[in-house]
């Protein structure tokens, strides 16, 4: 027969017992979620490795970075920023030749000149940034800021815009 001092220690016992196996399933639980989001972290870094725009070489650093090295940034922002054919480019070579021969007839606001000087320094009058027309119907054409208005006998006025001047 059992004596009640022994039940009570073995009840406590048990109670012991219990407790530890629920404290190693919380351990054993805790270990198993924290080795998780350690397979995970190196899955991640892995499978997601950032690879260079430029070289396609894996970039090494940090993990918002973009670029393995400034030379490869620099080449890519080179070749992004530059004009794509030659024709564009030649077109933006006009333009910048009409604007400054525009700019070396014009010394103040307005000018005069013929249309032969224009053409012996190179203007061409095919290219031109954008076409203003008055209220009272005539049309200036514009490079960039300067511009000029066809008059008779092969007369042009050469203006340069206010509004560009004024910002």
């Amino acid at each position: 027969m059992w004596r009640p001092v022994c039940r009570i220690r073995l009840v406590s016992i048990y109670i012991r017992i219990l407790l530890f196996v629920s404290v190693c399933n919380r351990v054993k639980n805790y270990i198993f979620v924290v080795e998780n989001r350690y397979r995970t972290k190196q899955l991640t870094k892995k499978c997601f490795m950032k690879e260079c725009p430029e070289c396609r070489e894996q970039i090494k650093g940090r993990s918002d970075k973009k670029f393995c090295s400034d030379l490869c940034r620099n080449s890519f922002n080179n070749k992004l920023n530059s004009d794509t054919t030659n024709h564009v480019r030649n077109i933006n070579n006009i333009l910048r030749k009409n604007r400054r021969i525009l700019e070396d007839f014009i010394p103040e606001q307005t000018a005069k000149s013929t249309k032969t000087k224009l053409t012996q320094k190179g203007f061409n009058f095919q290219y031109y940034t954008n076409a203003y027309t008055t209220k009272k119907g005539v049309t200036y054409f514009f490079c960039y800021e300067y511009g000029y208005l066809p008059l008779e006998n092969d007369f042009y006025f050469l203006v340069k815009r206010k509004e560009y001047t004024e910002q």
